[in-house]
């Protein structure tokens, strides 16, 4: 959970032993006291639409969605790949790739830009596919940002991308889910809190016993 203020930006991490949805709301409570704000005098929320676990993107959507109708904000979505592929934006990349782990032998990807009025560009699509089905959409450099790297090693030796020891174990972070908020909230992209929409690429999020006995 992140809130950004100006200049000024407030995070609190999960501490685990409680329930996610009432984590969330325990550390809105806590940045929100720290900035001496309430939830009504924010410009809007940015909300992790995924993809990721299905629970996780749920409470997310439902969280954002249940605050933003209350304090009559508007919302705007951020997927984990973009939060990812922020963090080496920020770092100097002027492109990257971000991967994240998704179980079951696959691996949820996009490619994206910097860009000096979005501040991230999309390249490619989200995705959904076997490490082997990632491709990059143009012969120019990117920085590997995410999990699926430390998962699948093969991600770093594709022709073009680049990989710093850390970025193989890079998760999302709320601060760039704020910082890219703020950014499209500041362009007019904030939408109502009903047409926020989870962004799961899959539907299958388990293998069969034989399945399993055959990976």
């Amino acid at each position: 959970m992140a809130l950004l203020n100006g200049d000024e930006l407030s995070a609190r991490m999960s501490q685990g032993g409680r329930s996610e949805a009432t984590q969330i709301l325990d550390m809105i409570q806590a940045v929100l006291a720290e900035s001496s704000l309430s939830l009504s005098q924010l410009d809007g929320i940015a909300a992790s639409v995924g993809p990721g676990a299905f629970t996780g993107v749920r409470i997310s959507v439902a969280v954002a969605q249940g605050l933003a109708f209350g304090a009559g904000l508007p919302v705007v979505p951020v997927t984990t790949l973009e939060a990812l592929a922020m963090t080496a934006v920020l770092a100097g990349a002027t492109r990257a790739l971000a991967c994240l782990d998704a179980r079951m032998g696959e691996v949820y990807w996009g490619c994206f830009a910097a860009d000096s009025t979005r501040v991230l560009l999309t390249m490619s699509a989200a995705r959904v596919g076997p490490p082997e089905s990632v491709i990059l959409p143009t012969h120019e450099i990117y920085q590997g940002m995410g999990r699926g790297f430390g998962a699948y090693p093969l991600l770093a030796r594709l022709p073009g991308v680049t990989l710093a020891a850390a970025g193989a174990e890079a998760l999302p972070n709320a601060r760039e889910f704020a910082r890219l908020g703020a950014a499209r909230l500041a362009l007019g992209e904030g939408v109502d809190a009903a047409d926020l929409s989870p962004v799961y690429l899959r539907d299958k999020v388990a293998l069969t016993t034989a399945e399993r006995a055959a990976d």
